[in-house]
């Protein structure tokens, strides 16, 4: 297959016998040992796990039908698997062998998917430039010295350079757009509840949700219908029926009507990214599309209100880690105290403190009304706009971040600007609305993300507007060289 094909095409290729499971394997293993070196992508590849898969898939070829028959899929290292080990790119995790594997995971197998290496994030998702991780960064394959985004960074850069054809991530805020826009790949963010979190580790569990990361939309969509659908073992997963995303791609968009925000278009918005927006937009009403200004005043707020639910939340999640009940238990120390300070001190990164500390803070007796359960009214409030907005139109489109991808080290040691990375990707987050990232152009060399947000469960939509924008284009068919 050609370094860069299409999941659809390889798809096809392998129905038709054009191509054996174990030959993709074997690609995608030649183009990890190539790229990893530059860019960092996974911190755990599992090749003989992998071939063995492909080599059975070979076998029953012809008595399966599975979307993603025999294709090799990475997965973000907070998502649990059998093979290989989950870490959330965390040093107190260091060692952990899950004993069960996600529904996710499980659903990308009976697709036919095959798991083949863990991807590098933000230490438990928890970042926006997949810089804290106890593995090291990861850079972006279009220039090395740029993050590629975050938390789910590793997905979108193995997918950005060819070495998978797509892969999960997670968003809790923004972390499979963000990087998805950064890395110029294209990006899913389903409805809450739509794909089961079961095995999914949690950072804050009211927003957290699993999705695919691809080289195409029409990728995207076959991905996520194999993943999604109602999971007993998840309570937050919805009953909803899976809709039909592959069939979204190709519909026309001539009778839809796109909001856009006054609020996407700040004075925060990098000049370049807004023009490659703009013109985008352009593009869909060229299609036939309405363009309709709308305004969301309390966009503006999202960002501090997801914080505020996040930071809480996590710190709530993250009292279960004490290098005792998982992972390798290093310490030597006589009393429980010196334990858990050891533990915590040296096994938890810098934005992770940072998370416990601020939701600590936020959950604390006589802070709670003040904060935790303000934030809570005003994402009320953020559904209840977002659910207005849509009586007038079917989708909403923006930049997914104000800027292109940063310096490595440019951010660190600043967490509110790193924070304000997210500012126009976590609105959907907060409202449990499902969002998308399309590659829409480049900007100071660099790629930028047109992002598609539309109602609760209408994930068809932005399958079918992303779909007409990308074949409209060939931003899609531009892809990154191996550095030097």
């Amino acid at each position: 297959m050609e370094e860069f094909a299409t999941l659809t095409d390889t798809k096809a290729a392998l129905d038709k016998g054009d191509v054996s499971s174990v030959e993709l394997v074997d690609q995608a293993l030649a183009r990890i040992e190539k790229w990893e070196p530059h860019i960092n992508a996974f911190v755990e590849v599992l090749g003989d796990e992998a071939r063995s898969a492909a080599q059975d898939w070979d076998t029953k070829r012809g008595n399966t039908n599975g979307a993603l028959g025999g294709i090799p899929i990475g997965v973000k290292d907070v998502i649990c698997t059998t093979e290989g080990h989950t870490t959330a790119a965390s040093n107190i995790l260091k060692g952990f062998q899950s004993p069960y594997e996600a529904t996710a995971v499980t659903n990308l197998k009976k697709a036919g998917g095959i798991v083949i290496g863990k991807a590098n994030c933000d230490e438990f998702a928890m970042g926006a430039s997949t810089e804290y991780s106890t593995y090291g960064v990861t850079n972006n394959p279009w220039d090395v010295s740029k993050v590629a985004g975050g938390s789910s960074g590793g997905s979108a850069a193995a997918v950005a350079c060819g070495e998978v054809l797509a892969a999960l991530g997670t968003e809790t805020g923004g972390s499979i757009r963000h990087p998805s826009s950064l890395c110029g790949v294209v990006g899913v963010k389903p409805t809450y509840g739509r794909v089961s979190r079961f095995g999914a580790i949690a950072y804050a569990s009211s927003t957290d949700q699993i999705g695919p990361l691809a080289g195409t939309v029409q990728g995207a969509a076959l991905l996520l219908a194999s993943i999604a659908g109602h999971d007993p073992r998840d309570a937050t997963s919805s009953p909803a029926a899976v809709g039909d995303y592959a069939s979204a791609c190709g519909k026309s968009i001539t009778d839809m009507t796109i909001g856009v925000p006054d609020e996407f278009f700040s004075e925060s918005v990098d000049a370049g990214v807004a023009q490659v927006i703009q013109d985008a937009l352009g593009e869909l009403e060229g299609l036939g599309a309405t363009l309709k200004p709308i305004s969301l005043p309390l966009v503006e707020v999202a960002v501090a209100v997801y914080y505020l639910l996040a930071k809480a939340e996590g710190s709530t999640n993250l009292g279960r880690y004490d290098k005792i009940r998982y992972g390798e238990n290093d310490i030597a120390a006589e009393r429980l105290l010196e334990h858990y300070t050891e533990a915590r001190g040296t096994g938890f990164g810098p934005e992770v403190k940072r998370t416990i500390l601020m939701g600590t803070y936020a959950l604390a007796s006589g802070y709670y009304d003040a904060w935790y359960k303000q934030a809570s009214k005003v994402r009320t409030l953020i559904q209840r706009q977002f659910t207005a907005a849509f009586e007038d139109v079917d989708v909403i489109a923006g930049p997914v971040v104000p800027e292109v991808a940063f310096t490595i080290g440019s951010k660190v040691e600043d967490p509110l600007a790193m924070y304000m990375s997210d500012s126009l990707a976590c609105p959907a987050n907060v409202a449990g609305i499902p969002a998308l990232s399309v590659p829409a152009g480049f900007a100071h060399d660099l790629p930028v993300g047109l992002q598609l947000i539309a109602p609760a469960f209408a994930e068809e939509r932005l399958f079918q507007v992303g779909y007409a924008y990308e074949q409209a284009t060939d931003w899609h068919t531009k892809h990154p060289t191996l550095p030097s």
